[in-house]
């Protein structure tokens, strides 16, 4: 388990396009920080000044928290690995490419007595977090229908693409917002999604739906595009109730856009700059956490369940038919934890 003292020291695994928006929470931290990837890490470890381990075996007894940016199916192999190594987990959205393996690792962390905090960073864009306070303070009545749209240019990297490895665009971009409605609009119990792809090429345009009936009668509407390299990336919600309307949409002027430290995703990933970002306010969480023993804003059932979402999703798209989720898996609602709001805005 990490060793509270002023100098953590973390294990960065993998040096994608995504490692470049964790690095900079880290070293804002005064955490050292060692890389290991099997290519690309000498090129971040320039830029930012990290340490480079040559093998994980020469990373694990270096590190007190490894913070996990590998493909999707690489996640839960080197979670368990951490784990089983007394070693505390950041691991980037999906927790797993299934629910099944998913579980496994929130239950071995448990197990273990190891810290284990999926990145679900969406939680701490501010305009999200907005949201959810003004929901739970009846600013909408009661929630009727949601609709979130997320679009980007195709990821470059060809495992995206395939569904073994990443789970397409469900499970690696749309989990955002499946995570999100049930965040803001409670448990979901049905599940119902259509997918198109537009070509055979190496990254073909990908678009999707996914329908989902909550538990209260709210109805989320989940659309995700992966388009051509010119589509900007952006993202929008629409929260009706019985007694008003939360409107955000990421490519306009007049409304609250979220502070990002600059990405080169080519589409992909948000491309803005600023000073505090969404992705250092979830480290700086999850260190506080750690150091407290105290809950952060994500924690592993929550990984779980946003997992099972998104493989549902997958089964509708593939049997064309609605799916059920099972009520006693559910993860904590959006009424249990309204304290978190104020506490850790």
């Amino acid at each position: 388990m990490t060793q509270r003292n002023d100098s953590l020291r973390v294990g960065l695994i993998g040096a994608g396009a995504i490692s470049h928006a964790h690095v900079p929470g880290w070293l804002a931290l005064g955490a050292q920080v060692t890389v290991y990837s099997e290519a690309g890490a000498e090129a971040l470890a320039e830029q930012y000044g990290l340490e480079v381990a040559g093998s994980l075996d020469e990373l694990w007894p270096e590190v007190d928290v490894v913070d996990i940016v590998t493909p999707t199916a690489t996640h839960a192999e080197l979670s368990l690995a951490a784990i089983g190594r007394g070693i505390d987990v950041v691991c980037e959205k999906p927790l797993a490419r299934t629910a099944a393996d998913a579980a496994a690792v929130v239950d071995a962390a448990q197990q273990a007595g190891v810290r284990l905090f999926p990145a679900h960073v969406v939680r701490y864009f501010p305009e999200f977090l907005a949201a959810r306070g003004a929901i739970a303070a009846g600013r909408i009545g009661r929630p009727a229908v949601f609709r979130f749209r997320r679009q980007s240019a195709a990821p470059q990297s060809r495992w995206f693409f395939d569904d073994a490895v990443s789970g397409g665009i469900v499970m690696d971009q749309m989990i955002h917002d499946l995570d999100q409605a049930e965040w803001l609009g409670g448990p979901v119990r049905r599940v119902f999604a259509r997918l198109r792809r537009g070509g055979e090429t190496a990254a073909p345009v990908v678009a999707a739906q996914v329908v989902l009936d909550h538990e209260s009668g709210l109805i989320s509407h989940v659309h995700g595009t992966w388009g051509s390299p010119a589509l900007p990336f952006s993202y929008c919600f629409d929260l009706a109730g019985d007694g008003g309307v939360l409107r955000f949409d990421s490519m306009r002027d007049d409304t609250m856009r979220s502070a990002l430290p600059p990405i080169d995703g080519g589409g992909y990933l948000p491309e803005t700059s600023g000073a505090e970002s969404p992705y250092s306010a979830e480290i700086a969480d999850f260190v506080r956490a750690i150091r407290s023993g105290g809950a952060a804003r994500v924690d592993g059932a929550d990984g779980v369940r946003a997992v099972r979402i998104a493989e549902a999703a997958l089964e509708s798209v593939e049997t064309g038919l609605p799916v059920e989720l099972d009520p006693a898996d559910e993860a904590t609602d959006a009424s249990t934890d309204d304290a978190l709001i104020g506490a850790r805005a």
